[in-house]
């Protein structure tokens, strides 16, 4: 974790406190801001750092499998049940358990997890057997709880049993400086990745960097970074590596006639790159990414001009 300014200092102190503490600890802020990452230090701080850190992300499990990926489930429990299945409350035994996206869990859900907190005994789907663990639970949230309570989607019980000591991170827009220091480490790290002699920022860039409200955070400076690194050709990346380059004025009738087209070729250009840079060039892997074949990403390769990266065939 990366950070000077004041409010990730704070963040930084709370860590500190809070991971021996063994207390749990609600994070909140932007998606994007680094919660899991968070998560993640205070458990590695805490007692329980020889334990598993398991995650568990309530927004992306369907409502009907929750309670089976939480707490798990008997054979034969419900259609398709074939085998008994150890859920992540158990695995997470003398561990820390991380709900993301605690604010999605549905009403049903809310009371279970309510009674499990209360003295962290369960029962898995289907089963009669009460089983008892020994975890720390951390959880992070974009939504605002509160909000969420004064219109009946959050129980204000189980807030406040999750909430033994909140830690706010701030939008990456508010962390001054540490944007662009951010912007160099991961400069550094992907250019490394990727063996490409790319070294620095243009002034227009760092501007552009500085200037950018970056509504996607940390995870959005990643994703223009990994494209600068892969689309660029020199030594100095510009604001045109980016994809942060300031929007011309164009008359109405050329917005209408060449907005769509324009768009659809840049997310084009920026899906292949995000694909070779998540694979380190291997064409292969990055067709499978996106659906396609090998030879339509060296067709994309050459229509955006995405040169300058070692790329792997994959047939090896």
């Amino acid at each position: 974790m990366i950070g000077t300014c004041p409010a990730m200092l704070q963040v930084f102190n709370l860590i500190r406190k809070v991971a021996p503490a063994d207390l749990p600890v609600l994070l909140t802020g932007a998606s994007g801001t680094g919660k899991e990452m968070v998560a993640q230090a205070i458990h590695e701080r805490s007692l329980r750092s020889q334990g598993p850190l398991v995650p568990v992300n309530c927004g992306a499990i369907p409502r009907e499998l929750l309670e089976s990926e939480l707490f798990g489930h008997e054979k034969g429990s419900f259609t398709g049940a074939l085998r008994t299945v150890v859920g992540k409350v158990e695995l997470a035994n003398y561990g820390t358990l991380f709900l993301d996206e605690v604010g999605e869990l549905p009403p049903e859900l809310q009371v279970k997890l309510l009674r499990f907190l209360h003295d962290f005994t369960f029962e898995r789907v289907g089963g009669r057997e009460t089983r008892r663990v020994n975890l720390r639970v951390i959880s992070a949230t974009n939504a605002d709880l509160l909000e969420l309570i004064s219109r009946g989607r959050f129980r204000e019980d189980l807030y406040y049993r999750l909430n033994g000591i909140t830690v706010p991170l701030p939008d990456l827009k508010d962390r001054g400086d540490d944007l662009l220091i951010m912007a160099t480490v991961f400069l550094r790290r992907y250019a490394n990745k990727t063996g490409k002699k790319v070294s620095c920022f243009t002034k227009d860039a760092l501007k552009a960097i500085q200037s950018y409200h970056w509504p996607g955070n940390i995870r959005e400076l990643i994703h223009h970074i990994r494209r600068a690194v892969v689309v660029g050709e020199s030594a100095w990346i510009s604001t045109k590596d980016l994809g942060l380059e300031a929007p011309s004025h164009k008359t109405n009738n050329e917005v209408n006639n060449l907005g769509l087209k324009e768009a659809k070729a840049q997310f084009e250009a920026m899906l292949v790159a995000e694909a070779l840079a998540r694979s380190e060039g291997n064409v292969q892997l990055a067709a499978q990414a996106l659906r396609t074949s090998r030879s339509v990403i060296y067709h994309l390769i050459h229509k955006h001009d995405l040169k300058g990266y070692a790329l792997v065939s994959g047939d090896q």
